[in-house]
């Protein structure tokens, strides 16, 4: 039961951390990003939120900055949004899937490419 309840809970602030984002925000340091998903603790006390940007190394570390820049705001917002008890801690983490996904459409392409010169 408490499963299901972490997973609803990690959705809405997935939601609500989304839009405070680009609506609230105005850090400079973070650019556009996306959301990718939210994992929170059986217990609550932790949302580990997993975000994608694209762009250099040097854009992700600005953003991380930013990120950990703005979590109280977002903790405080997203605690009276949701109402809960007790709003769980924010950690970022910088979601690679998307990056890699689109380095392997890349190499694709190439070899797709490297194939039809090849006929």
């Amino acid at each position: 039961m408490g499963e299901i309840r972490s997973e609803r809970i990690a959705e809405a602030i997935r939601k609500e951390v989304s839009e405070l984002i680009q609506k609230e925000m105005k850090d400079p340091r973070i650019g556009f990003i996306t959301i990718t998903r939210v994992l929170v603790t059986d217990d609550l006390r932790f949302a580990d939120i997993y975000y994608s940007i694209l762009g250099s190394e040097e854009d992700r570390k600005r953003t991380l900055e930013g990120l950990r820049s703005a979590a109280g705001f977002l903790r405080k917002e997203i605690g009276q949004r949701l109402r809960l008890r007790f709003t769980p801690e924010l950690r970022f983490n910088f979601d690679r899937s998307i990056a890699y996904s689109a380095h392997i459409a890349e190499v694709l392409e190439k070899l797709k490419k490297e194939k039809k010169s090849n006929q």
